[in-house]
């Protein structure tokens, strides 16, 4: 008789787990598709001053838990997508950006227009869950090469315009990073 041994978890302490950064963005991989089926893991550290413009995917959920700080947060359709300023839409209900504070959830479901800015002085930093994996990975690892090529002279926003389109981002207002 061949005994079989069950699966091991996973435990990565704080401060472990692969990080990624830029002056516009830091993230720790801490669950990847190489360990899960279901989702992808993060704790992202969001600057002062940046703004990842409203997007939607046309495949992904997405799980946002605020940690520490404030971010100006939205995850509904619009009455009308214009093309700069999301924190000036409202949903057919009514509904408009909120400042979610530590302790927040933000689900987002397939289809959903969300956004999320860093408006304070101060960094925050939030748990973030995207499924399915690994396409996020990815894709901030190509985000982050693209931050980190720009130096001073800004985002290529094209550039990212077409990792987006890779990664089943449609992107609705530019990413913006102002720190």
């Amino acid at each position: 008789m061949t005994l079989v041994s069950p699966p091991e978890g996973l435990v990565v302490p704080p401060g472990e787990g692969r990080t990624l950064a830029a002056a516009a963005q830091r993230v720790t991989f801490k669950v990847t598709g190489d360990h899960a089926r279901g989702a992808s893991s993060f704790e992202v550290v969001v600057p002062p001053g940046f703004d990842v413009g409203a997007h939607a995917h046309a495949r992904s959920e997405e799980l946002f838990y605020v940690l520490e700080g404030e971010l100006d947060v939205l995850a509904f359709e619009p009455r009308v997508r214009t093309p700069d300023n999301w924190r000036e839409w409202e949903s057919a209900s009514g509904r408009r950006y909120v400042r979610a504070t530590a302790g927040t959830v933000i689900l987002v479901p397939p289809g959903c227009p969300h956004a999320f800015a860093n408006p304070t002085s101060d960094p925050a930093r939030m748990f973030f869950q995207a499924s399915p994996p690994p396409d996020h990975e990815k894709y901030f690892e190509e985000l982050l090469d693209i931050l980190n090529s720009a130096g001073g002279s800004g985002v290529d926003q094209a550039a990212i315009a077409a990792l987006r389109v890779r990664y089943d981002i449609e992107q609705i207002t530019p990413l913006r990073h102002d720190g």
